[in-house]
């Protein structure tokens, strides 16, 4: 897979910087975040630069499904699958969205608020 965008996490992916890399499967990678907004913060991260969800296709649906379902695998490798986690997906710059490759947030560990923000 070849990988052209400059985004931070694209640096990541290709080991131009480094990251507190907790796993790698073939299409993704999820990491600590450096700005972490709860004792557990992991980005878990598409290999494939994608911009933000207002790009993403319907090919790139199942991508989705594998970034949930490894976001409750480390949920549980975390211990905080039983006490509870939250999962967010920003998009676009009134959401919170940072970096412009998609990315979905596991925060646990301590209790959450709602509404968020």
């Amino acid at each position: 897979m070849e990988l052209v965008h400059d985004c931070i996490f694209c640096k990541i992916i290709r080991q131009e910087i480094p990251a507190n890399v907790i796993t790698e499967t073939e299409n993704l990678i999820a990491f600590f975040d450096v700005s972490p907004a709860a004792p557990t913060h992991i980005l878990i991260v598409p290999k494939v630069h994608i911009a933000s969800v207002n790009d993403l296709n319907l090919a790139q649906s199942l991508l989705l499904g594998e970034m949930i379902l490894l976001a409750k695998d480390l949920a549980k490798q975390q211990k905080i699958d039983r006490s509870g986690f939250r999962l967010v997906l920003n998009t676009g710059p009134a959401a919170g969205q940072s970096v412009l490759h998609i990315h979905l947030h596991l925060l646990g560990g301590r209790p959450m608020q709602w509404p968020p923000g």
